[in-house]
């Protein structure tokens, strides 16, 4: 999700990835979209959202906190870690975009194979 306007974000605009695990999803707070097989961006792990935030193409956000947008939706397969703080690597696939999100110390990047060199 593009997510502008957010009153605790000084450059105005950052993306959230959100991951569904059970009754919420796993957020992480990014500056921009990794490209596949480009460079990491920091991943800050941010609270949990609301399911429903997977179905919104465009809305305000509750509380005068800015707007958001759908930027690429689709699957992910592979289990996520217990431990949020402990390496993250699920299977990515959408109309938009196939490759291997990994999340390790506060670094994301999107491979097109998994573990391959940076």
């Amino acid at each position: 999700m593009e997510h502008r306007g957010a009153p605790n974000d000084p450059l105005g605009c950052h993306f959230d990835l959100l991951l569904e695990d059970g009754p919420s999803c796993r957020t992480w707070r990014l500056p921009q979209i990794p490209r596949l097989d480009g460079p990491a961006v920091e991943a800050i792990p941010i609270n949990v959202h609301r399911l429903a935030w997977l179905d919104h193409h465009d809305a305000a956000v509750s509380g005068g906190r800015g707007w958001a947008k759908r930027i690429v939706g689709g699957l992910f397969s592979g289990s996520l870690p217990i431990n949020c703080k402990d390496r993250l690597s699920v299977r990515l696939q959408s109309t938009d975009l196939e490759g291997h999100l990994e999340i390790e110390h506060r670094l994301c990047r999107i491979r097109s194979k998994p573990g391959a060199n940076p």
